[in-house]
């Protein structure tokens, strides 16, 4: 299976351990396949990026507008540029730099459309900013497989309002997953890169699927005592 399958795969079925919205399970998944950016067959991606930002960061700059978004999409862009394969980006220090870049885009471009125009759906504006970032952090092959099922999901799925924390958090549970499953690998993964060249393995991945399998109890709790209450007690009398 090749590589952004497989961290595709397993994110999605990790993002329906804590998501039921097609938006967050779609930001879960676009997530686990930005750390791959730092390969040298990406680059032409991460020049195209890096343009991007700046056409971005002009035009917001001459229309007077807030430009943050265009510095982080360059920001992103520079980091992947200087970033060697499986070093930083696949670093606990990189899962969390990428998150915190990529969340900053989806929650200031949501901002910026909202502020701008007189869209009034949310959920509508939500979706085509996640649909945007999955052009370009996805495969073509699995956004052609992804895009349909994630407009048909939201047209069946009743519209439900994300907060800003649960799009961090999914973006986190992606990124995150694809370090995990490169650490199942032969060459592991330098989890303190830059600071420490140490390399983890397998074992790091099993502790930390295990880890995710009791936090997605914890955030399920509520939903797994309303089951019980439902279900289990009602029965009982």
């Amino acid at each position: 299976m090749s590589s952004y399958k497989g961290h595709s795969i397993f994110a999605f079925l990790l993002s329906l351990m804590f998501f039921h919205n097609p938006l967050l399970i779609a930001l879960t998944v676009t997530g686990a396949n930005i750390p791959d950016f730092d390969h040298k067959f990406k680059k032409e991606h991460v020049y195209k990026m890096i343009i991007l930002g700046l056409i971005v960061f002009i035009s917001l700059f001459i229309l007077k507008l807030p430009y943050y978004v265009g510095l982080i999409i360059v920001f992103l862009g520079v980091t992947f540029y200087f970033s060697q394969h499986r070093s930083f980006t696949h670093s606990i220090f990189g899962v969390l730099t990428l998150t915190s870049a990529v969340a900053l885009i989806v929650i200031w471009g949501f901002q910026l459309i909202t502020a701008v125009t007189i869209i009034t759906n949310h959920y509508f504006v939500m979706a085509i900013l996640i649909a945007l970032l999955s052009f370009l952090f996805l495969n073509k092959k699995m956004l052609m497989i992804l895009l349909p099922l994630f407009f048909i999901s939201i047209v069946i799925f009743p519209a439900v309002k994300i907060s800003y924390l649960q799009i961090v958090f999914s973006l986190f549970l992606g990124v995150f997953s694809h370090v995990i499953l490169d650490s199942f690998t032969p060459a592991g993964i330098r989890i303190f890169a830059p600071l420490s060249s140490r390399k983890v393995y397998r074992n790091f991945g099993l502790s930390m699927i295990f880890l995710v399998i009791i936090a997605a109890l914890i955030y399920n709790i509520p939903i797994l005592f309303e089951i019980f209450g439902h279900y289990i007690l009602s029965n009982g009398g």
